[in-house]
């Protein structure tokens, strides 16, 4: 397992940095290129982190037969075209999250990494945190009792451009799909899909949603109160109610390394204390899946993304919030 696996990078903005950064401290991976839509623009990517290669092609990066596997971290508007594209090229992908605009898209991208027998994992870099996956193994061997209630919340004021991302309907804006997933997949991740679903929304003027507030209702009994805004700031914090115990997470709650452990008997602080960003669990578990010539990977299957995608995808519904991918694959 001392291969070195070279990686490629398109789309080129602020989470394509702290991914570099991560990516560097590991021994095993090599940035090896990186592609923009301008050529200036990789180079200057390229120069800051030391990259051989820079391409002002995603197609050109795609097609070096020496990119191992490419991390795709342009606008989730553009995942669908830029996976495709490349698998195309035969090329293993790690798709920054949302994977697509709707499970359409995504059943698509499933598909053709199937029939190209090529690795295939949704860029939810969350799920392999320490802290995570504390809280899962303590859901999964029910160590405090069944998972009662989560209760999740990612908000931050975002400043209102029209010709900016988040508030840009043409470019998938919207905090549902930006931040909003992050509650949503936390639920899922830990009760399951849910048998109902109750959802009420804020939208701006330029048609996306500002603010959501949703909830999961399960036949056990359970329940999910999940909440994403652009509209305010909060510490974005996350509980989980357990029969015997509530774990609570540090601000913000998707990338602490702080949980607290509250029980009848007293607090437990865990601090996992790791001085990156936090890409690097993430990278090393794909690149594992890799040396053990995997497809898809075993801790966040794409049957786990699809089930994701399909509950964004109900949760618009409720809102009534259309993209114009949702009426034709593209």
């Amino acid at each position: 397992m001392n291969k070195t696996h070279n990686w490629g990078i398109i789309g080129l903005g602020g989470i394509a940095q702290k991914f570099a950064s991560d990516l560097q401290d590991i021994k095993t991976a090599r940035l090896y290129a990186v592609a923009s839509r301008t050529l200036e623009k990789a180079q200057e990517f390229s120069s800051k982190f030391k990259v051989e290669n820079a391409y002002g092609s995603y197609e050109d990066l795609a097609k070096d037969p020496e990119v191992d596997i490419i991390y795709v971290a342009t606008p989730h508007v553009f995942h669908y075209e830029n996976t495709l594209m490349c698998l195309e090229h035969g090329k293993a992908v790690l798709c920054e999250k949302p994977m697509a605009m709707n499970a359409r898209q995504l059943k698509a991208m499933i598909e053709l990494s199937k029939k190209k027998s090529l690795f295939l994992m949704e860029g939810l870099w969350t799920n392999f945190m320490p802290h995570l996956q504390k809280v899962h193994q303590l859901a999964q061997n029910e160590t405090y009792g069944k998972c009662l209630k989560v209760e999740a919340d990612f908000s931050f004021k975002a400043e209102f451009d029209t010709g900016k991302r988040l508030f840009n309907k043409d470019l998938g804006g919207g905090a549902l799909l930006d931040i909003g997933i992050y509650p949503v997949y936390l639920a899922l991740k830990l009760l399951g899909v849910p048998q109902l679903m109750e959802a009420a929304s804020e939208f701006s003027s330029t048609g996306v949603d500002v603010s959501n507030q949703i909830k999961f209702n399960y036949s056990s009994g359970a329940t999910a109160h999940l909440s994403s805004s652009f509209a305010k700031t909060t510490a974005s914090r996350a509980r989980v109610h357990f029969e015997n115990a509530t774990v609570e997470f540090g601000s913000r709650f998707h990338e602490t390394d702080q949980l607290e452990i509250r029980t009848n008997s007293g607090v437990d602080k865990l601090d996992f204390n790791y001085p990156t960003h936090g890409y690097q669990f993430e990278i090393e578990h794909v690149q594992d899946c890799l040396e053990k010539g995997l497809t898809q990977s075993p801790e966040w299957s794409l049957q786990a993304s699809l089930e994701l995608a399909e509950t964004l995808d109900k949760i618009r519904e409720i809102m009534g919030l259309v993209y114009k991918e949702d009426k034709s694959l593209g």
